[in-house]
């Protein structure tokens, strides 16, 4: 079944129902809803569009608009009020047991429960629940007779914790929804700078013959938070940081920066190409994971001068052989950058939070300057992700004053709030936007996740296969010292500081 193109877009907002499985939960409160309440305050919802939340929680319309003004109050604290009154009166709850078959004909009811001689709209069917819960739900929506051509459905991540699991819910999704219907979404996908790297790399002339193995030397690729796993423990002690955030957000961000220049950058063009970086990646051995992955897991420490639990004692599980932290180092062996190491890391509770791409490039082949004094630093991309978006270029440059050259690094910055001098919108914003009007471009395909799933896999499996455990760090800090090591091996370092 492939989906109706909406209305939306330039020509106007798609008529829409937006439908939250899970519309109760932490997500829905804190990122969908103030989403959808931002593009109708600046006019991209239809009229007569819908918000209903769907959950188990026995709440009336009355009582789920008055949470979703709490959230609003915390997550858009300068909202206006009118925006907020005309938001709120497109919202509506209905409870339901996942089981229970009236419930799901109540549903039915209320999205058919539209004016006569209305166009069907577009229905958004979004699934901020447990991937053990999609195709349940996509099944009990084809049964009721709620599944269109014009339905769209949303997988929130995890999608499985495995290839295997991954390809089950994909198959029960698959079953139901058409692939072109299915949006897997990773929300930094959905941040300006992300989508900014592609127009850097391919709407400007002077990257392109420089982005490759010939002119620079490695990747970096951090993701660190400060907080701890808070009242995701129970999720994310069967999970862990390599599944969590390796297999789906980091991997998602090195195929931006490798991949090759699509024929357009829309829908599937973008996907095909990051979908051969994937297939590209260098396989692991035993030997390699031990030698090319770090994985560790915070102790008690202090994060903003305030002291925080260790992990363990924050999941309750002492035992736990879960990593809160990896760093590894990745190959694509493809034409453009054979050679080059790609140096992934993310960990939570770190030193600060701080989410950036450092592009490093190679020395000049010959020093012009053997007599200077002063620094001469490689030159560095930084694309600084979280939490200030923008670019910053580091070059070198000659110090003001007579006599002989004295050699200084300067950087070239572009912030994108103080450039652009508007507010910058959530990744959600954007992304729910493209699932109504039916744009897949920012969302990863189901041969994008089973190929990342491929690549990961080896590592998770000798993970398991070994005793060793997890490497303790302090809370507060960058992570455990192997990761350290694991670049100067290589004779390289992390760029700790964007100085």
């Amino acid at each position: 079944m492939s989906p109706t193109p909406a209305p939306g877009g330039p020509a106007g907002p798609a008529s829409c129902d937006f439908v939250v499985f899970g519309g109760t939960g932490d997500l829905a409160l804190r990122k969908l809803l103030p989403a959808l309440f931002l593009r109708d305050a600046e006019d991209q919802l239809a009229d007569d569009a819908r918000i209903i939340g769907v959950s188990r929680a026995d709440v009336d319309d009355a009582a789920y608009r008055a949470g979703a003004r709490a959230g609003l109050a915390d997550h858009v604290p300068d909202a206006d009020p009118v925006a907020v009154d005309r938001f709120l009166g497109r919202l509506h709850h209905v409870p339901l047991e996942f089981d229970d078959a009236e419930g799901w004909h109540l549903l039915h009811g209320l999205l058919k429960n539209r004016p006569l001689g209305e166009p069907d709209p577009v229905r958004v069917f979004y699934l901020a629940v447990a991937p053990s819960l999609f195709g349940l739900i996509c099944e009990r929506l084809e049964q009721v007779g709620a599944v269109d051509e014009r339905s769209r459905v949303v997988m929130e991540k995890p999608i499985g914790h495995d290839l295997e699991s991954a390809r089950a819910v994909n198959d029960a999704v698959g079953r139901v929804f058409d692939e072109s219907q299915v949006f897997r979404i990773d929300h930094y996908l959905g941040k300006e700078s992300v989508q900014n790297l592609l127009v850097t790399r391919f709407a400007n002339t002077f990257l392109e013959p420089v982005w490759n193995a010939h002119w620079i030397d490695h990747v970096q690729i951090t993701v660190a938070e400060s907080l701890g796993v808070g009242s995701r423990g129970g999720y994310y002690d069967r999970a862990g940081a390599l599944r969590d955030m390796v297999q789906n957000h980091l991997l998602q961000l090195l195929c931006l920066v490798a991949m090759e220049p699509p024929t357009v950058a829309s829908r599937e063009d973008v996907r095909d190409e990051k979908l051969k970086v994937l297939k590209a990646l260098k396989p692991l051995t035993a030997a390699e994971v031990d030698r090319d992955t770090v994985r560790g897991r915070y102790g008690a420490g202090l994060v903003d001068g305030e002291p925080v639990a260790s992990y363990a004692e924050e999941v309750g599980v002492p035992d736990t052989r879960t990593e809160t932290y990896v760093a590894l180092k990745a190959e694509v062996n493809n034409w453009r950058w054979a050679g080059v190491p790609f140096y992934l890391r993310t960990g939570k509770r770190m030193d600060r939070r701080l989410s950036e791409i450092v592009v490093v490039f190679k020395q000049p082949p010959h020093a012009m300057f053997p007599h200077s004094e002063g620094v001469n630093e490689a030159n560095r991309l930084h694309i600084h992700l979280q939490p200030d978006e923008g670019m910053r270029m580091h070059m070198t440059a000659k110090e003001p004053g007579p006599g002989g050259i004295r050699l200084r690094p300067v950087s070239l910055d572009l912030s994108y709030a103080a450039t652009f001098e508007q507010r910058l919108p959530d990744a959600y914003e954007r992304l729910l936007m493209d699932v109504i009007r039916g744009n897949p471009t920012l969302f990863m395909r189901r041969d994008e996740v089973e190929a990342a799933w491929t690549w990961v896999e080896p590592i998770l499996d000798r993970w398991a296969s070994t005793p060793e455990r997890p490497r303790k760090y302090p809370a507060g800090t960058t992570g455990p010292t192997a990761a350290a090591t694991l670049l100067e091996r290589d004779g390289r370092a992390w760029q700790e500081t964007d100085q």
